[in-house]
């Protein structure tokens, strides 16, 4: 599963880690993520986002 970040603040989702503070649980791939749910750091949607390269 790929990591990504956020361009506003440079936050990284980790599907490893997941976002469980906010309702996503460990192993949730970036893409099954619900397209409401914000960066939890600055509030921008999940469009935002870009999958990191390697």
């Amino acid at each position: 599963m790929d990591k990504y970040f956020c361009n506003p603040c440079g936050y990284t989702y980790d599907p490893v880690k997941g976002d469980p503070e906010h309702g996503i649980a460990p192993g949730t791939a970036f893409e099954d993520i619900p397209d409401d749910w914000v960066c939890p750091i600055c509030g921008v949607a999940k469009s935002m986002f870009q999958k990191v390269i390697a």
